[in-house]
């Protein structure tokens, strides 16, 4: 098959897969008789042909997809009119706390944030595949390790932990993830240039609406308003 052909086949695939595509599934597309550096090679030579159109082709935690670019967002929004879901400001500093301090447990999480952490905020965030158990800690009880997913970075427009920006307090983490699901146009400032896509969508390469709105909260769960200024310094580690 010539690189023409190849070109063809890998777009087709790309624009009809409803999730980003990892290059295991790329390779199965040639019977895995194309390598990964011809894939890269074949991959950045489509994203240079769709330059200056209105949909580009990125690389995400979990895959390659052709997404809307953003500025074209609010146009494609009002086909989808509806109101993104609504999470609690807990459950985005619970977010936050396990994205920044990934594994942690949700002792952990009570510990930074001062208050309980309810089942239904960690089953909530597991549902939205945002989290997940990938182990547990050797301490009485066996409590169970969270970390973000792929799907999360996905979310963000991420392809990295360490594209997350450098925070000072987990009320800010908690405000700045928030943000980044409503509208995931993540800074550059903190990434590498190669690596920033423009904004994450879900579906067939259409952009989406707000993927979180927040619930604004006086205090939530009965948290000393004075408690997200005593938060260690958050850093994301990988």
């Amino acid at each position: 098959m010539n690189t023409k052909d190849a070109k063809r086949v890998l777009e087709t695939a790309l624009i009809c897969a409803h999730q980003p595509m990892p290059l295991r599934e790329m390779r199965t597309l040639f019977a895995d008789e194309v390598g990964p550096d011809t894939l890269r090679a074949l991959l950045d030579e489509l994203a240079r042909d769709w330059e200056g159109r209105g949909v580009e082709l990125v690389a995400l935690a979990s895959g390659w997809r052709f997404q809307s670019r953003p500025e074209l967002r609010e146009y494609l929004d009002r086909l989808n009119p509806e109101k993104p879901p609504r999470y609690s400001r807990a459950a985005m500093e619970t977010l936050a706390i396990i994205a920044y301090r990934q594994p942690v447990t949700r002792g952990d999480i009570e510990d930074i944030r001062g208050v309980t952490v309810g089942s239904q905020i960690v089953r909530q965030l597991e549902e939205r595949g945002w989290i997940d158990v990938i182990g547990y800690r050797e301490a009485p009880g066996r409590p169970a390790l969270y970390a973000t997913t792929p799907q999360f970075l996905d979310d963000l427009g991420l392809l990295h932990l360490e594209q997350l920006p450098l925070l000072d307090s987990q009320c800010e983490a908690a405000e700045t993830i928030a943000d980044l699901l409503s509208d995931p146009s993540p800074s550059p400032a903190n990434r590498p240039a190669e690596d920033v896509p423009d904004a994450a969508v879900t579906g067939q390469g259409c952009a989406s609406a707000g993927l979180v709105a927040i619930e604004s909260e006086s205090a939530p769960e009965g948290q000393d308003p004075a408690a997200a200024a005593q938060a260690a310094s958050m850093e994301p580690q990988a």
